[in-house]
Protein backbone atom coordinates (compact mmCIF):
# COMPACT_ATOMS: atom_id res chain seq x y z
CA UNK A 1 0.00 0.00 0.00
CA UNK A 2 1.33 3.42 -0.97
CA UNK A 3 1.80 5.61 2.12
CA UNK A 4 -0.33 8.76 2.23
CA UNK A 5 1.15 12.14 1.35
CA UNK A 6 0.10 14.96 3.64
CA UNK A 7 0.48 18.56 2.47
CA UNK A 8 0.61 21.09 5.30
CA UNK A 9 -0.63 24.53 4.31
CA UNK A 10 -0.08 27.77 6.23
CA UNK A 11 -3.17 29.91 5.80
CA UNK A 12 -3.92 33.60 6.53
CA UNK A 13 -6.56 33.63 9.27
CA UNK A 14 -9.08 35.67 7.27
CA UNK A 15 -8.68 33.68 4.04
CA UNK A 16 -11.75 31.71 2.94
CA UNK A 17 -10.74 30.80 -0.62
CA UNK A 18 -7.52 28.82 -0.51
CA UNK A 19 -8.63 25.90 1.69
CA UNK A 20 -11.52 24.66 -0.48
CA UNK A 21 -9.53 25.35 -3.65
CA UNK A 22 -6.45 23.52 -2.41
CA UNK A 23 -8.48 20.51 -1.28
CA UNK A 24 -10.28 20.38 -4.63
CA UNK A 25 -7.00 20.53 -6.55
CA UNK A 26 -5.30 17.70 -4.65
CA UNK A 27 -8.43 15.53 -4.65
CA UNK A 28 -7.48 14.28 -8.11
CA UNK A 29 -4.29 12.64 -6.81
CA UNK A 30 -4.91 9.40 -4.87
CA UNK A 31 -3.42 9.35 -1.41
CA UNK A 32 -2.68 13.09 -1.23
CA UNK A 33 -4.48 15.23 1.33
CA UNK A 34 -4.20 18.86 2.45
CA UNK A 35 -4.11 20.02 6.07
CA UNK A 36 -4.24 23.61 7.27
CA UNK A 37 -2.95 25.83 10.05
CA UNK A 38 -3.80 29.52 10.41
CA UNK A 39 -2.03 32.58 11.75
CA UNK A 40 -3.52 36.06 12.00
CA UNK A 41 -3.56 38.09 8.79
CA UNK A 42 -6.38 40.59 8.34
CA UNK A 43 -4.90 43.50 6.41
CA UNK A 44 -2.63 43.78 3.38
CA UNK A 45 -0.88 47.12 3.31
CA UNK A 46 2.51 48.72 3.90
CA UNK A 47 1.51 49.98 7.35
CA UNK A 48 3.72 48.80 10.19
CA UNK A 49 0.99 46.78 11.89
CA UNK A 50 0.17 45.01 8.63
CA UNK A 51 3.80 44.13 7.93
CA UNK A 52 4.23 42.83 11.48
CA UNK A 53 1.58 40.16 10.80
CA UNK A 54 4.29 38.19 8.98
CA UNK A 55 6.62 38.01 11.97
CA UNK A 56 8.44 34.65 11.97
CA UNK A 57 7.34 33.69 15.48
CA UNK A 58 3.65 33.57 14.50
CA UNK A 59 4.37 31.64 11.32
CA UNK A 60 6.60 29.15 13.13
CA UNK A 61 3.93 28.52 15.77
CA UNK A 62 1.45 27.63 13.02
CA UNK A 63 4.06 25.46 11.29
CA UNK A 64 4.71 23.55 14.51
CA UNK A 65 0.99 22.70 14.71
CA UNK A 66 1.21 21.23 11.22
CA UNK A 67 4.24 19.23 12.32
CA UNK A 68 2.02 17.58 14.96
CA UNK A 69 0.04 16.10 12.04
CA UNK A 70 3.29 14.69 10.60
CA UNK A 71 2.82 16.43 7.27
CA UNK A 72 5.42 15.74 4.58
CA UNK A 73 5.86 19.34 3.44
CA UNK A 74 4.76 22.76 4.61
CA UNK A 75 3.66 25.40 2.12
CA UNK A 76 2.99 29.08 2.88
CA UNK A 77 -0.05 29.77 0.70
CA UNK A 78 0.40 33.51 0.82
CA UNK A 79 2.06 36.17 -1.31
CA UNK A 80 3.64 38.42 1.32
CA UNK A 81 7.15 38.17 -0.13
CA UNK A 82 5.80 39.94 -3.20
CA UNK A 83 6.02 43.18 -1.22
CA UNK A 84 8.39 42.13 1.60
CA UNK A 85 11.03 40.84 -0.82
CA UNK A 86 11.52 37.29 -2.11
CA UNK A 87 14.33 36.64 0.39
CA UNK A 88 11.71 36.79 3.15
CA UNK A 89 10.24 33.53 1.87
CA UNK A 90 13.66 31.92 1.53
CA UNK A 91 14.39 32.74 5.17
CA UNK A 92 10.94 31.55 6.25
CA UNK A 93 11.42 28.17 4.58
CA UNK A 94 14.84 27.77 6.19
CA UNK A 95 13.42 28.59 9.62
CA UNK A 96 10.47 26.21 9.23
CA UNK A 97 12.83 23.40 8.25
CA UNK A 98 15.13 24.15 11.17
CA UNK A 99 12.25 24.17 13.67
CA UNK A 100 10.23 21.22 12.36
CA UNK A 101 12.56 19.13 10.20
CA UNK A 102 9.96 19.41 7.43
CA UNK A 103 10.81 20.89 4.01
CA UNK A 104 8.93 24.05 3.10
CA UNK A 105 8.01 26.14 0.10
CA UNK A 106 5.73 29.08 -0.65
CA UNK A 107 3.31 30.34 -3.26
CA UNK A 108 5.77 32.95 -4.51
CA UNK A 109 8.91 30.79 -4.52
CA UNK A 110 7.01 28.17 -6.53
CA UNK A 111 5.71 30.86 -8.89
CA UNK A 112 9.22 32.16 -9.42
CA UNK A 113 10.47 28.63 -10.09
CA UNK A 114 7.77 28.20 -12.73
CA UNK A 115 8.75 31.49 -14.36
CA UNK A 116 12.39 30.39 -14.44
CA UNK A 117 11.51 26.96 -15.86
CA UNK A 118 9.86 28.55 -18.87
CA UNK A 119 12.17 31.55 -19.18
CA UNK A 120 9.23 33.91 -18.72
CA UNK A 121 10.30 37.57 -18.75
CA UNK A 122 6.99 39.25 -19.62
CA UNK A 123 4.38 38.84 -16.90
CA UNK A 124 0.87 40.20 -16.41
CA UNK A 125 -0.22 40.81 -12.81
CA UNK A 126 -3.76 40.80 -11.39
CA UNK A 127 -4.28 41.43 -7.67
CA UNK A 128 -6.86 42.87 -5.27
CA UNK A 129 -4.19 45.02 -3.58
CA UNK A 130 -3.63 48.74 -3.15
CA UNK A 131 -1.47 50.72 -5.57
CA UNK A 132 1.55 50.98 -3.25
CA UNK A 133 1.59 47.24 -2.55
CA UNK A 134 1.23 46.58 -6.27
CA UNK A 135 4.21 48.80 -7.07
CA UNK A 136 6.35 46.94 -4.53
CA UNK A 137 5.51 43.65 -6.25
CA UNK A 138 6.29 45.09 -9.68
CA UNK A 139 9.60 46.45 -8.40
CA UNK A 140 10.64 43.12 -6.91
CA UNK A 141 9.93 41.35 -10.21
CA UNK A 142 11.86 44.03 -12.08
CA UNK A 143 14.85 43.33 -9.85
CA UNK A 144 14.48 39.65 -10.76
CA UNK A 145 14.67 40.54 -14.45
CA UNK A 146 10.96 40.06 -15.10
CA UNK A 147 8.92 42.89 -16.59
CA UNK A 148 5.31 43.30 -15.53
CA UNK A 149 3.95 44.37 -18.90
CA UNK A 150 0.38 44.94 -17.67
CA UNK A 151 -1.28 45.06 -14.27
CA UNK A 152 -4.65 45.53 -12.65
CA UNK A 153 -5.35 45.97 -8.95
CA UNK A 154 -8.57 46.61 -7.04
CA UNK A 155 -7.36 48.86 -4.21
CA UNK A 156 -8.59 46.59 -1.40
CA UNK A 157 -6.66 46.20 1.86
CA UNK A 158 -9.05 44.07 3.97
CA UNK A 159 -7.89 40.50 3.42
CA UNK A 160 -11.31 38.95 4.07
CA UNK A 161 -12.83 41.04 1.27
CA UNK A 162 -10.52 39.66 -1.43
CA UNK A 163 -12.61 36.47 -1.51
CA UNK A 164 -15.74 38.52 -2.27
CA UNK A 165 -14.43 39.51 -5.71
CA UNK A 166 -16.54 37.65 -8.24
CA UNK A 167 -14.74 35.24 -10.60
CA UNK A 168 -16.37 37.05 -13.54
CA UNK A 169 -14.67 40.28 -12.46
CA UNK A 170 -11.32 38.50 -12.21
CA UNK A 171 -11.81 37.06 -15.68
CA UNK A 172 -12.47 40.53 -17.06
CA UNK A 173 -9.23 41.84 -15.50
CA UNK A 174 -7.29 38.94 -16.98
CA UNK A 175 -8.66 39.71 -20.42
CA UNK A 176 -7.64 43.34 -20.06
CA UNK A 177 -4.01 42.56 -19.21
CA UNK A 178 -3.79 39.89 -21.91
CA UNK A 179 -3.76 42.60 -24.59
CA UNK A 180 -0.15 43.40 -23.60
CA UNK A 181 0.81 39.90 -24.85
CA UNK A 182 2.49 38.60 -21.68
CA UNK A 183 4.13 35.18 -21.66
CA UNK A 184 2.14 34.33 -18.51
CA UNK A 185 -0.49 35.81 -16.25
CA UNK A 186 -0.54 35.56 -12.47
CA UNK A 187 -3.44 36.10 -10.11
CA UNK A 188 -1.23 37.04 -7.20
CA UNK A 189 -3.29 36.50 -4.03
CA UNK A 190 -4.42 33.27 -2.39
CA UNK A 191 -7.79 34.64 -1.29
CA UNK A 192 -9.15 34.98 -4.82
CA UNK A 193 -11.46 32.49 -6.53
CA UNK A 194 -9.23 32.43 -9.59
CA UNK A 195 -7.55 29.01 -9.74
CA UNK A 196 -10.69 27.34 -11.08
CA UNK A 197 -10.72 29.74 -14.04
CA UNK A 198 -7.45 28.41 -15.47
CA UNK A 199 -8.84 26.04 -18.09
CA UNK A 200 -11.28 28.63 -19.44
CA UNK A 201 -8.76 31.50 -19.43
CA UNK A 202 -6.00 29.47 -21.04
CA UNK A 203 -8.33 28.22 -23.76
CA UNK A 204 -9.65 31.68 -24.60
CA UNK A 205 -6.46 33.74 -24.20
CA UNK A 206 -3.75 31.19 -25.06
CA UNK A 207 -1.77 32.47 -22.04
CA UNK A 208 -0.90 30.27 -19.03
CA UNK A 209 -2.52 31.29 -15.75
CA UNK A 210 -0.23 30.95 -12.74
CA UNK A 211 -2.60 31.42 -9.84
CA UNK A 212 -0.84 31.48 -6.48
CA UNK A 213 -3.11 28.90 -4.83
CA UNK A 214 -2.10 26.57 -7.65
CA UNK A 215 1.58 27.46 -7.50
CA UNK A 216 1.60 26.56 -3.80
CA UNK A 217 0.19 23.11 -4.56
CA UNK A 218 2.61 22.63 -7.47
CA UNK A 219 5.55 23.56 -5.25
CA UNK A 220 4.51 21.27 -2.41
CA UNK A 221 3.98 18.29 -4.71
CA UNK A 222 7.43 18.82 -6.22
CA UNK A 223 8.99 18.99 -2.76
CA UNK A 224 7.61 15.55 -1.82
CA UNK A 225 8.37 13.92 -5.17
CA UNK A 226 4.77 13.63 -6.36
CA UNK A 227 4.35 14.43 -10.06
CA UNK A 228 2.12 17.54 -10.32
CA UNK A 229 0.97 16.31 -13.75
CA UNK A 230 -1.48 14.12 -11.84
CA UNK A 231 -3.57 17.25 -11.27
CA UNK A 232 -6.05 17.64 -14.13
CA UNK A 233 -8.46 20.43 -14.93
CA UNK A 234 -6.65 23.19 -13.06
CA UNK A 235 -4.37 24.61 -15.73
CA UNK A 236 -1.29 23.76 -17.73
CA UNK A 237 1.23 24.72 -15.03
CA UNK A 238 0.82 21.27 -13.45
CA UNK A 239 2.46 19.74 -16.52
CA UNK A 240 5.49 22.04 -16.37
CA UNK A 241 8.84 20.50 -15.42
Amino acid sequence: MTPPVRLGVLTPSSNTALEPLTSAIVASIPGVTAHFSRFRVTEISLKTQALEQFDDSKILAAAELLADAKVDVIGWSGTSSGWLGFDADVRMCERIHQHTGIPATTAVLALNELLALRGIKRLALVTPYTADVQQRIIGNYRALGIEVVAERHLGISVNHDFALVEPEALGALMRQVSTAQPQALTTFCTNLHAASLAEEIEASLAIPLLDTVSTTVWGMLRKVGVDPAGVRGWGQLYGWR
